[in-house]
């Protein structure tokens, strides 16, 4: 009886194992991507006014909230996402602090080769900075690192060491809330992973608004999700994770700035602990 013919590269690539696998799934990533970059390049249009990325603003607020924050009426994350990625097209951005993935894994879900825009403040946990790296390689995003004007080094000759001790919100304007500023000049809206269960000082937090801060419209897909739904979504999707999240920092950000947190305890309490900061300036609710 004649048997099927084996092609010899299959053959070839299965007995060599896991690694040769990873390469081919690389490769096949890198030109996926490499295609949608040419594509980008050829579609790309000119970025609309202030007053048009506004009205859309306004747009998408009266099509999505419903009526109100958080009502049985508001759209889900498949309905912000459908409107975003009609509306915006190409000129959009993900901030993700790299605790999870699970905002790059949504929004990428709907736009493959999402730019993930990712703040090296150089102050970041060696976990931090792993997680940002596993997750270029194994979702179909393009992780943006963005830095300040300074490193670490020469803030510290200029303004003196350890900013962040004597004033945390200025070392946070430095390091986060400038440069993300600059790097949205070329975007129209930009995605935010703030969830309205993270802390009392985000319960009304809308799933889009107008940024005026940095002059474009900002998105919360994910703003009511709860962190029962966030575990579900992790654990349905073998999402990414920054290994701190297990290790009792539930809410992650520079290294001198977090601390853990007592089981109990409100989730950013870990943040700029025993000050009373509680936010970078990023998320103006």
């Amino acid at each position: 009886m004649t048997g099927v013919q084996a092609d010899p590269a299959l053959t070839s690539l299965f007995r060599g194992g896991s690694a040769p696998l990873r390469s081919a799934r690389q490769r096949a990533r890198e030109e996926e991507r490499a295609t949608d970059v040419a594509r980008r390049a050829r579609e790309r249009r000119v970025r609309r006014s202030e007053d048009e990325l506004r009205a859309l603003a306004e747009e998408g607020r009266a099509l999505l909230h419903g009526s109100g924050v958080g009502a049985d009426d508001e759209a889900d994350t498949a309905a912000v996402m459908a409107w975003v990625t009609a509306t915006f097209g190409d000129r959009i951005a993900v901030a993700s602090s790299m605790a999870d993935t699970v905002l790059p894994h949504v929004v990428s879900s709907y736009k493959p080769w999402i730019d993930v825009l990712f703040l090296d403040t150089g102050y970041h946990f060696a976990q931090t900075l792993e997680t940002r790296d596993r997750a270029a390689r194994e979702l179909r995003i393009s992780v943006v690192t963005v830095t300040g004007a300074r490193t670490v080094a020469e803030q510290d000759e200029a303004l003196g060491p350890e900013l962040f001790r004597r004033d945390p919100t200025e070392c946070c304007r430095l390091r986060k809330v400038v440069p993300l500023r600059e790097r949205l000049r070329d975007y129209e809206v930009w995605i935010s992973g703030v969830r309205r269960a993270d802390a009392p000082s985000r319960a009304q937090a809308p799933l889009v608004a107008w940024d005026q801060a940095n002059r474009l419209v900002k998105v919360n897909p994910i703003a009511g999700w709860s962190d029962e739904q966030v575990d579900a979504y992790l654990a349905a999707n073998d999402i990414v994770v920054n290994p701190l999240l297990s290790q009792g920092y539930p809410s992650i950000g520079c290294e001198p700035c977090t601390s853990k947190v007592a089981p109990g305890e409100d989730p950013r309490s870990g943040r700029w602990a025993g000050q009373t900061k509680t936010e970078c300036g990023l998320h103006v609710i």
